[in-house]
């Protein structure tokens, strides 16, 4: 199977076993910040799902409907990812503020405090584990599924905090306000994600620093073309798209041409693998005696 496909298949699991855990002990307690980390780990069940189907569909070739491939899928998943938890986020909140007004006992920690640090250590084995695979495989989807289980851990960590100092102190208002902290965290993940995810699908250009890269390699050919202009890139889930205008001088032949397009293109997938690049091959218009490359073939 699809290494992609296997650790997001293990993190549905987790967050199934979570969600459960989490939502059980949080009732029975009666601990709203434990059981707002139950619905925060039910939109990571969610977002896990949508991760997993996302890189399933994302991972089929280009069709007849689709001529580009399905690489956005990823990034759409991201999307709908960051505005469920962004929307869990803020019921959270009304539940914590709820409880603020309305009093309230002391819940027993125990058990809370059982679940949070099992959350904890779960989840940063599956969050590490989900990264390393997105890093390899540029995986947008199984980096944003990742990050939501990261956030989980530091939730886990604020909420077991927060349950010790009830225990200590005995103080019911220290329940709800670790939850409005857990939410605000929640909030801020949600924005970041979003950030990540949605901006691919307007089409944004590639970081600077990855079209540097990719200018030096262009420009390590430079002895063999007129000039490179209207360089442009975009970003479809794992796969990057660059396409530019390459004037070669008039007296190359198309098969010279075509040879160092070819070998421009390899150089820039080496760098990155899963990148789709086009070069529009175009004449020099400039007298061939202004141009040392021109000079140079007008004297063979």
């Amino acid at each position: 199977m699809d290494e992609r496909l296997q650790v997001a298949r293990l993190s549905v699991a987790s967050n199934t076993v979570l969600v459960i855990g989490k939502v059980a002990i949080g009732w029975l307690i009666g601990s709203v910040s434990v059981i707002s980390e139950g619905i925060h780990s039910g939109l990571d069940l969610m977002a896990a799902l949508i991760a997993y189907f996302s890189v399933r569909e994302a991972s089929k070739p280009a069709d007849e409907s689709h001529h580009f491939g399905h690489g956005k899928i990823e990034n759409v998943a991201g999307t709908i990812e960051a505005l469920l938890i962004f929307i869990a986020a803020l019921w959270i909140i009304w539940e914590a503020v709820h409880k603020l007004q309305v009093g309230g006992e002391a819940p027993e920690v125990s058990w809370g405090a059982v679940i949070m640090a099992l959350s904890a250590g779960v989840n940063y084995f599956v969050s590490s584990r989900l990264m390393t695979v997105a890093k390899k495989t540029e995986s947008v989807a199984l980096e944003a599924d990742a990050m939501h289980l990261r956030t989980d851990v530091y939730t886990s960590l604020g909420v077991l905090g927060g349950l010790l100092l009830l225990k200590v102190t005995g103080w019911w208002l220290v329940d709800p306000l670790v939850a409005i902290g857990v939410a605000l965290l929640i909030m801020k993940a949600s924005w970041d994600l979003l950030h990540q995810a949605f901006l691919p699908l307007l089409d944004s250009r590639l970081p600077e620093e990855e079209e540097e890269q990719i200018q030096e390699r262009i420009e390590r050919h430079a002895a063999k073309y007129v000039n490179v202009h209207e360089v442009r890139t975009r970003r479809s889930g794992a796969e990057r798209h660059i396409d530019m205008h390459m004037v070669f001088c008039k007296r190359q032949s198309v098969e010279e041409t075509h040879e160092i397009s070819d070998t421009v293109e390899k150089d820039i997938q080496e760098l990155y693998p899963k990148s789709s690049i086009l070069i529009h091959q175009e004449p020099c218009n400039e007298r061939c005696g202004e141009c040392k490359l021109g000079n140079n073939r007008g004297n063979r």
